[in-house]
């Protein structure tokens, strides 16, 4: 499994509260969101490890150049537009069958998420399997509409009697890679459009129910996250 992580963001809203680490090294319960992320992978028979990060992020970068990992691990430093943009800088190192996407600040359970991997990989006819929730903490949720046997029927803003919305973690084999290039190259410009997309060009995709997915986007998230981590 190849994982990749989009750490390009500019971590704003947390620098405004106060928060002097850039996003993907604020500790959670001693260690860095993104140290934290490459551990999991690394449990659950990561090939290799791509991620990027934004050219103001010296730190991290810094941080990611002194790691030593037992597989392939490839840093981007690139500023991009949008996560979508940044996915496809990634998508270069992603060479294997079966892609593994997620956000530096994505908390969720190991446990739940190793179960999500294996159900993925045992699933060999689908095009992607989406994490979804049905905790709801996010600003600007994208809704997931599903049929009885959790296959993906739409991506909604509205929610439109949705029980789930995304968690931001994105399971994919390869023709998620050329629904990518598509829809790049039709000025899609939102990760959100590109999952539109892959339903409109007739992918098999299937949602995998976490308990919680929490976002840390706030100073106040990172208390939450240690929390529910811990219990």
């Amino acid at each position: 499994m190849n994982y990749a992580i989009i750490a390009a963001g500019e971590g704003s809203r947390l620098a405004q509260e106060g928060v002097k680490w850039p996003k993907p090294l604020v500790k959670l319960n001693g260690i860095s969101l993104i140290d934290r992320l490459i551990n999991v992978f690394l449990k659950n028979n990561a090939s290799s490890i791509s991620i990027i990060v934004n050219e103001e992020m010296k730190e991290v970068q810094t941080h990611l150049q002194n790691l030593k990992l037992p597989v392939p691990f490839y840093l981007l430093v690139k500023s991009t537009p949008s996560s979508m943009h940044s996915f496809y800088e990634l998508s270069r190192y992603l060479d294997g069958e079966s892609i593994c996407l997620t956000t530096v600040d994505t908390i969720f359970r190991e446990e739940e998420f190793s179960k999500y991997i294996l159900a993925f990989q045992q699933e060999k006819e689908l095009d992607g399997m989406m994490a979804v929730t049905d905790y709801i903490d996010d600003e600007k949720p994208l809704y997931v509409n599903t049929d009885q046997e959790m296959f993906i029927n739409g991506f909604l803003d509205p929610p439109a009697n949705c029980k789930y919305i995304s968690g931001g973690i994105y399971c994919l084999r390869r023709k998620g890679l050329t629904v990518l290039n598509n829809a790049l190259n039709q000025g899609v410009s939102r990760m959100r459009n590109y999952q539109r997309q892959l339903i409109q060009e007739g992918l098999r995709l299937k949602a995998y129910p976490f308990s919680k997915i929490i976002d840390v986007d706030h100073a106040e998230d990172i208390e939450k996250a240690e929390l529910f981590l811990k219990s």
